[in-house]
């Protein structure tokens, strides 16, 4: 893939199919340490201790419509191949956690890609659900909360298109005061 924020997207169609009601998605940059970590965490039903480790196979998906499940092992390989490491843990009934260190500076990393975006997509698929955004840059951290902005709202839905466009926008602006 050519943004990482595309592997976020498709790692967290996994856990909105397991049946999370809560998704945290981190991403650290820490320029000091030349890393760029993303974890992805849920309360979704889980995995075996056997299908963890199938998981990470392309030749294996809980799915139905495919046989292939090609997103775990893309990311897996994506950071290993940028001098990182790759870890997933679940346990069933209590969710799964998914995390990938990339060396920030290698010449292979592709870009992270546009969060804003993919966290519209991912707040307008299931308003039920509950997602928690960090972006975290050396010291600064930004996060956005779907259930603190449920209840601001009150009985205006998260998914309305002024909504989604204030998210968008603050999302963008809260990345950009990062660099600052």
């Amino acid at each position: 893939m050519r943004e990482l924020s595309m592997h976020i997207l498709d790692i967290v169609q996994n856990s909105i199919v397991a049946g999370a009601s809560v998704i945290e998605i981190v991403i650290n940059e820490n320029l000091i340490d030349d890393t760029l970590t993303i974890a992805i965490d849920d309360n979704g039903r889980g995995m075996s201790e056997d299908e963890v480790s199938k998981v990470i196979s392309p030749f294996f998906t809980s799915r139905t419509t495919r046989k292939v499940g090609l997103g775990i092992p893309m990311f897996k390989a994506s950071a290993e191949a940028c001098d990182g490491a790759f870890k997933i843990t679940s346990e069933k009934g209590k969710g799964t956690y998914i995390e990938a260190v990339f060396k920030h500076s290698h010449i292979d990393r592709v870009p992270i890609g546009n969060m804003a975006e993919t966290m519209i997509v991912l707040v307008s698929s299931d308003i039920n659900i509950d997602f928690i955004y960090k972006h975290i840059r050396n010291d600064k951290e930004y996060i956005l909360s779907t259930k603190e902005i449920k209840e601001v709202l009150g009985e205006v839905p998260i998914n309305s298109m002024e909504v989604l466009e204030w998210i968008k926008n603050n999302i963008i602006e809260g990345i950009k005061a990062l660099s600052k």
